[in-house]
């Protein structure tokens, strides 16, 4: 256990937890983030980041992870490697285990994130970031006038498909059964999309184009039938639900029904002095720029529980 309390704990390194980090540092609290098993977030996995304020150019997204990290360490922030495996915060000053070592805390911010669901096949993996997205509002506009497919069934699912007939010449929709899951408002604004077509009873098997490097097509199956087909298109956008990176804090914050943390104002949690901040208490947004803007929150809730 290390013997030091720090004055504020961060948990996650993403847009959310650099933010509080520079933010608490530059209030001269000293916080310590620890990083988590995917350092950075989704940001890391994200390629060209053209939505984000400052960058005209567009810039990286693991670029943008390291110039939020380098300006959180120029003020002091230190940061430890490691994923939070248990953390008590049924007492002050709470306690954090990352790996084998123990923290602790009189304030914690969490901002761990939420992990997108994938179907989970190979080629999905290896074309990530070349045609394979799992943000609609992050990567639309560089399929202008090519042909994608949307995978899912829900509100996310119709929402990002109908988002992509903004800029796409044809948006597939694929869903494993005959019928959406979406709300009815929502499967009538698809329905009424001239650019927005159907596929049903159908899964993803595989995605074509990993011998030349990016999105070339997609091998469907037929949940019925049992036919294989290969169908052209230029990208390939999984919107099958998000999952909150929660698990560990089950039992001692309190969390909706999807495991994302439940805000009662601002950034705070029902535990004082435990704050939220990004993908894991938002599942509306999922946006860089949110995420940031709730890390500085955060940190300012933060630094005035202290000094209350």
């Amino acid at each position: 256990m290390s013997n030091d309390i720090h004055n504020v704990i961060i948990i996650g390194s993403g847009p959310a937890g650099l933010t509080a980090a520079i933010y608490a540092a530059r209030a001269d609290l000293k916080p310590l983030v620890i990083e988590g098993i995917q350092t950075g977030g989704q940001l890391t996995i994200t390629t060209d980041v053209e939505n984000y304020p400052g960058f005209p150019d567009g810039i990286m997204g693991p670029e943008l992870v390291m110039e939020m990290r380098r300006q959180a360490e120029r003020f002091e922030t230190a940061f430890v490697s490691g994923d939070v495996v248990s953390v008590d915060l049924l007492k002050s000053p709470f306690t954090v285990i990352a790996g084998d070592v123990s923290y602790r805390a009189k304030t914690l911010i969490i901002a761990t994130g939420a992990s997108a669901r994938w179907i989970g096949i190979e080629s999905e993996s290896i074309l990530r970031g070349s045609g394979v997205s799992g943000c609609a509002t992050c990567d639309g506009f560089f399929f202008r006038g090519k042909e994608v497919v949307v995978v899912g069934g829900g509100d996310t699912a119709v929402e990002e498909a109908i988002f992509l007939t903004k800029f796409a010449s044809k948006v597939s929709l694929i869903h494993r059964r005959d019928q959406l899951r979406a709300s009815k408002i929502m499967q009538e604004k698809a329905s009424k999309n001239d650019k927005l077509s159907f596929i049903w009873n159908s899964v993803i098997e595989d995605i074509l184009g990993v011998e030349v490097g990016h999105v070339t097509g997609i091998r469907l199956k037929n949940v019925k039938s049992g036919v294989v087909t290969d169908v052209p298109c230029d990208g390939v956008f999984v919107a099958i639900g998000h999952t909150p990176n929660t698990k560990v804090f089950e039992g001692q914050i309190d969390l909706d029904e999807k495991g994302y943390i439940v805000l009662k104002e601002r950034t705070l949690t029902n535990v004082p002095g435990v704050f939220a901040a990004g993908d894991v208490a938002d599942p509306y947004y999922r946006q860089a720029i949110t995420a940031a803007g709730m890390g500085c929150m955060a940190a300012i809730d933060a630094e005035r529980f202290l000094e209350g």
